[in-house]
């Protein structure tokens, strides 16, 4: 008992002579932990606009990272009564393994090829990345559902990212009537698509003839948008098109089936007629 007693005393001592430290310390710490993550999500949006290479990207944010933590932890270790010279020299070699590991097997790791924010489509999945850990990736779709995507599964898939270029192309298809004037229908395409202020001029707006249908002459409209204006040009185009081939009297095609009905009683007026042709002759 006396012995226990002993050790909560020397406890209490140590607390109070050293609990000052011990609480900077861990403010230390916790603070610039915090400040790392502010510092490094800041740094990785800033070199994403200047370079499109994720992996080097990845490279020199970590390396910040872990020569920012070094430095917190000096400064933590120091404030608690550590000696700086010692703390300093484990730390720096610390750090240089931690950045060699960065720098040598970084670009060797599987990276995902979508960050947070993203239209991506994950096998029959199509929504928004939410976020993405260690394990797996949250993803949104656009109905309300909200699937946890394991990253293993994501890696050993295809998956489109609608947002890894900056443009996209519309692309609509549709079929008019063999007896409608071609020629003006490939105009109201351009023009409908050329007034849109977000179409862009470069690759201009085209019109292609497709396939001659069964039912009428299937014609493809095709330009260039923005990436995050494509659904919803691509719907405002739609609608146009719709109302300048109305307004021009331009009419679509609609699928059609001849259908020949043939009954026993015509049937056999065929075969029958030159048999009695035969007989009176």
């Amino acid at each position: 008992m006396e012995s226990q007693l002993a050790k909560l005393r020397d406890l209490a001592d140590l607390l109070t002579q050293h609990g000052p430290q011990l609480v900077m310390g861990l403010i230390i710490i916790i603070g610039g932990v915090l400040l790392i993550k502010q510092i490094m999500r800041s740094l990785r949006a800033n070199l994403a606009k200047l370079s499109k290479n994720a992996a080097t990207v990845s490279i020199v944010v970590n390396t910040v990272g872990v020569i920012l933590l070094s430095i917190v932890i000096t400064a933590s270790a120091i404030e608690i009564g550590a000696k700086p010279a010692r703390v300093v020299a484990v730390l720096m070699f610390l750090s240089l393994i931690a950045i060699g590991i960065v720098v040598i097997f970084r670009p060797l790791m599987p990276t995902l090829p979508f960050k947070a924010g993203n239209t991506v489509k994950i096998g029959e999945l199509l929504g928004k990345v939410e976020t993405v850990s260690i394990l797996n990736t949250r993803l949104r779709t656009f109905d309300g559902k909200t699937f946890f995507v394991p990253n293993r599964k994501i890696l050993d898939d295809i998956v489109i990212n609608y947002h890894f270029t900056n443009t996209r192309q519309i692309k609509i298809n549709i079929t008019i009537r063999y007896d409608q004037n071609l020629l003006q229908a490939k105009q109201v395409l351009e023009v409908v698509m050329i007034g849109d202020p977000r179409i862009l001029a470069k690759p201009s707006p085209a019109v292609y003839v497709l396939n001659l249908n069964g039912n009428g002459v299937e014609i493809g409209a095709r330009c260039w948008v923005d990436n995050k204006k494509y659904w919803a040009a691509k719907c405002d185009l739609t609608e146009k098109i719709k109302t300048a081939f109305d307004f021009n009297g331009i009419a679509f095609a609609h699928p059609q089936l001849d259908i020949r009905h043939y009954t026993e009683n015509n049937a056999f007026k065929c075969e029958d007629q030159p048999a009695k042709e035969k007989i009176e002759s």
